[in-house]
């Protein structure tokens, strides 16, 4: 069995396994190179737990890329409040970005839908994404955390991965959050490190509060389930202009346990290849492989 599983994030749908690992690879490689940790595991020891296809509708050839989402597509209450929240964090990080208007909100305007996806499409961290390809996003996240056999199918895919011999699962963006739910529904496993990188697994209410396992509430504050035991090392890193990272430390959620690490990808704010190459994210791998 491999020895690292990786997972990947949001929007994915249209690729596979193969063609994500060979995205992945390189930059992994050169993340453990970074950290002087080069040859620390082979290509034939790592695989990737593919969910993409979870979200793609069966019995269509989606060959011209997502459906032809608009504003009027991002429904009211999940989907509406990640969008503002994106959209508070990309005016938060950009000048560019203008910020929502306080009076305004996206569950009672539907115009201000529009104005968001207007505003995120002119950011750096969005720049080059289509408008599709955003309200996609939000209903792929909606879903794992709102539909249980989306979940249960998402979260199986990494579990049937992870062996006797993993020692590492890394994992990006909403793959963070189906990797951190399957650990936690494997007790007794030998996954020695958990690296999340992009993580949106701190948003209150949308994303933390909805978590398998749920928060303890311990005198008030809420605290997420350790994923693993003793001998897990969890290190979370994030981009200071990561919009979906829109926790960047997930310490105060999950325990001073968790290592929090930022890190600088530039416009790549929110690329899994530029998170995987930098050196902290190398040792991060290698330190459970030695």
């Amino acid at each position: 069995m491999a020895r690292v599983v990786a997972v990947h994030g949001v929007g994915q749908q249209l690729r596979g396994e193969s063609r994500l690992l060979a995205e992945w690879w390189p930059a992994i490689t050169d993340g453990l190179c970074r950290a002087g940790r080069e040859g620390a595991v082979s290509r034939s020891d790592t695989v990737m737990a593919f969910y993409g296809d979870v979200f793609r509708p069966p019995g269509q050839l989606l060959a011209t890329g997502d459906p032809p989402w608009t504003a009027a597509d991002v429904e009211e209450g999940f989907e509406r409040e990640l969008l503002a929240e994106w959209w508070r964090a990309a005016a938060g990080s950009d000048p560019a970005v203008v910020p929502p208007d306080a009076q305004e909100t996206l569950a009672a305007t539907p115009r201000s839908v529009q104005a968001a996806l207007r505003a995120l499409s002119g950011s750096r961290f969005f720049a080059g994404v289509a408008l599709r390809a955003m309200v996609s996003d939000l209903k792929q996240v909606r879903r794992y955390l709102t539909d249980p056999q989306v979940r249960d199918a998402a979260r199986g895919r990494v579990l049937d991965a992870l062996g006797e011999d993993t020692r590492v699962v890394v994992a990006h963006s909403l793959g963070s959050v189906v990797a951190y739910e399957a650990l936690c529904a494997r007790p007794g496993h030998r996954v020695q490190a958990l690296v999340t990188f992009g993580s949106p697994l701190g948003i209150p209410h949308l994303v933390f509060d909805r978590l398998e396992p749920s928060p303890v509430r311990m005198g008030g504050a809420a605290r997420g389930v350790w994923p693993g035991g003793e001998q897990l090392t969890w290190t979370n890193i994030a981009d200071e202009g990561d919009v979906v990272a829109l926790v960047k430390d997930l310490r105060p959620c999950f325990g001073d346990g968790l290592r929090s690490v930022r890190v600088h990808n530039g416009a790549r704010a929110h690329d899994a290849s530029a998170y995987l190459t930098d050196a902290l994210c190398g040792n991060a791998i290698a330190q459970a492989l030695s």
